[in-house]
């Protein structure tokens, strides 16, 4: 069965937008980065959310290439947020970004998340990328700090997204779905699960919208134009999560 393709973004009259947001974990780009590279620019985004960023020595180039290489230009986060990083197109004008380091755990990693507002067509919008902890009670308290985030962004909409460590019905997922839309949730389209990416057995990996955003696909893509199922094995260790949202006019 063919696919059909998510919306192409777009402004509508009334100033709304419907936007494509991406969800990545890139593996400290490891992996093949020109695969990488063609899976992002085949999905066309707007905004990517993106986890395992390198975060040590020379990572602002490493994120510049990835940027570059993708068509997108660098937003916030990296190594200042422990790994989320914040990606781009020139749609996107930028009021602000801020990367948040969270509680430290003795004996765990370091986490945080990247974060912005940013303005496309009418549109003020509130992003967000979280990679959160391996630990469940950590990660439970991290999903409650991601819910006060967002609350304190001075924005009516906003997204989230991620690398969850948690299935659906884990505490944290479960806790992040009673608030935000989970958009695979809502309109499934494409894949399901994300991890790991030759054979995939979990859906640990999300793109979320506060209420009154509406939610017109969301899944992993399949039968990009000129990637092939090879060039989503080789990218990274995560299959990607393509959401297609129409959020409001401020």
């Amino acid at each position: 069965m063919v696919l059909t393709p998510l919306p192409d973004s777009r402004t509508e009259p009334d100033g709304s937008a419907v936007i494509r947001v991406l969800s990545y974990n890139v593996r400290s780009m490891h992996d093949d980065t020109e695969a990488l590279a063609r899976v992002i620019r085949a999905c066309a985004p707007d905004l990517v959310l993106v986890q395992e960023a390198p975060r040590f020595f020379r990572w602002r180039k490493a994120a510049a290439r990835l940027a570059k290489s993708s068509g997108l230009v660098v937003l916030s986060g990296g190594a200042t947020a422990a790994g989320p990083l914040l990606l781009c197109s020139l749609r996107a004008s930028v009021e602000r970004t801020e990367d948040v380091l969270l509680p430290l755990t003795p004996g765990l990693h370091r986490r945080g998340f990247a974060t912005a507002v940013v303005r496309i067509g009418g549109v003020r919008l509130g992003v967000l990328s979280c990679h959160l902890s391996l630990q469940r009670d950590e990660r439970l308290a991290q999903a409650e700090l991601l819910l006060e985030r967002l609350a304190s962004m001075g924005v009516e909409h906003s997204v989230a997204g991620g690398d969850l460590n948690d299935v659906p019905t884990g505490k944290a997922f479960t806790h992040l779905a009673g608030q935000l839309q989970d958009c695979r949730a809502v309109a499934p389209w494409g894949g399901e699960l994300t991890f790991p990416p030759d054979e995939p057995r979990k859906r640990i990996d999300a793109v979320f919208a506060t209420p009154g955003i509406e939610v017109l696909g969301c899944g992993v893509p399949t039968g990009l134009p000129g990637v092939s199922g090879a060039d989503l094995r080789a990218a990274t260790d995560h299959l990607p999560v393509l959401a297609a949202l129409r959020v409001p006019a401020v």
